[in-house]
């Protein structure tokens, strides 16, 4: 087993938090890893990356060859431009939706987003609104581990596990904040693909998981709904056009 990771983002996203968590998961399991890291200009939003790697052999290299990547892992979805022709035939895009607009020229939202949803493997999140929902916006970078957690070789308590050791010397009460972004992340990560893997275009079914309420999503439900956007599309997406979120469970 090999596992080959981008880690993605801009400064201050917490995108090494993400490889600490990571990291010391792969140690507690076993693994060999190896971790290269270009910090950027963290103080003014410039492009953050890790390679990281874990494999259950040795690792002779910290940086992962072109066509190896497993997983590009952005909290930036700008950023996932950069590194997403570095994955592997059968790679994953897991990103945030959420821009950092800190550039000029930064491309229009629905430019952004028909290209994220045209690779074959994506999982999309909404990891502002899943940290705000969460309680604090500095856990965006938990939500997306979150979601990128089904695609990973650990279990949720071997990840989280980190997330307490990481922000323990914060406190108690920053700890659970983290906690439940990780969580609401990966259920809304988990809601997305069921969306497409019950035939739901993506665009459609991110506008749908993007619009529910992150505290109330169930990913179980992810077929009901995909039923539901099948039989009844215009109320589905009267729904979406609706102002305040959707309950996950509002179509039983």
């Amino acid at each position: 087993m090999e596992k080959n990771l981008i880690l993605a983002g801009v400064g201050g996203q917490g995108i090494l938090s993400i490889a600490f968590v990571l990291d010391n998961a792969a140690v507690r399991a076993g693994y060999t890893f190896k971790q290269a890291e270009v910090h950027g200009m963290s103080q003014r939003g410039g492009a953050v990356q890790s390679n990281l790697r874990y494999a259950d052999h040795e690792i002779y290299s910290d940086l992962i060859p072109g066509g190896r990547v497993d997983v590009v892992l952005s909290v930036e979805p700008l950023e996932v431009e950069r590194y997403w022709k570095m994955l592997a035939p059968d790679g994953w895009v897991v990103s945030s939706v959420t821009p950092y607009v800190n550039i000029p020229d930064y491309p229009p939202e629905d430019e952004l987003l028909a290209q994220l949803t045209s690779y074959s493997n994506t999982i999309l999140v909404d990891a502002g609104k899943i940290a705000k929902a969460a309680g604090t916006l500095k856990a965006q970078n938990m939500a997306v581990l979150g979601a990128a957690s089904p695609l990973l070789d650990f279990t949720d308590d071997q990840l989280l596990e980190f997330v307490n050791v990481l922000f323990s010397r914060k406190g108690e009460r920053v700890v659970q904040l983290n906690e439940r972004a990780y969580r609401f992340g990966k259920a809304a990560g988990l809601f997305f693909r069921g969306l497409i893997d019950a035939g739901i275009e993506p665009r459609l079914a991110l506008d749908l998981s993007r619009k529910m309420d992150p505290s109330t999503v169930d990913p179980g439900l992810a077929p009901r709904w995909a039923k539901r956007l099948k039989g009844e599309p215009d109320a589905v997406r009267a729904l979406l056009a609706q102002e305040g979120d959707i309950a996950c469970g509002q179509e039983q």
